[in-house]
């Protein structure tokens, strides 16, 4: 039988998650290949998730789509390089670069590292949303005390 995860908001999981971040991101399984361009997407990848819940299969995926982000960033300065058009034709990056971003879709979807899965419904979002742009029209008043950042 599974062990039931302490809750989220217990001291257990407090120590939990300061002991992963103290470990840094996890590393790829030996089996999986990346580039030095992957690198910076793969640590993003799996630090989306808690680091417990990550099994290999889905650290092969993470690697996957680790590449498969790294080469969008490629395909799109290529584009932003040749234009949408080369030679009175389509560019054919272009094509590849919505396979592309198609399969970063449906990776995310698989490793349940999605917008709805890692920010929470849009419903909760938009209430954020309303949250953040009140605070901002009562930014310029002096008599609600703000955060500010120094410069």
């Amino acid at each position: 039988m599974k062990t039931r995860r302490p809750r989220s908001d217990s001291a257990k999981a407090a120590v939990a998650a300061a002991q992963a971040v103290a470990l840094g991101p996890i590393a790829p399984p030996p089996h999986v290949r990346l580039r030095a361009q992957d690198w910076p997407f793969w640590n993003a990848v799996v630090q989306t998730r808690p680091r417990d819940t990550w099994t290999d299969n889905d650290l092969v995926l993470a690697g996957n789509l680790a590449r498969t982000n790294a080469d969008i960033e490629a395909l799109q300065k290529s584009i932003d390089v040749d234009g949408f058009v080369v030679e009175g034709k389509a560019n054919p990056a272009c094509a590849i670069l919505d396979t592309m971003s198609r399969r970063a879709i449906t990776l995310s979807r698989l490793l349940h590292i999605h917008a709805a899965a890692t920010v929470g419904r849009s419903e909760d979002g938009r209430k954020a949303a309303a949250l953040e742009r009140e605070a901002r029209q009562h930014a310029d008043d002096d008599l609600i005390p703000t955060l500010s950042t120094l410069q």
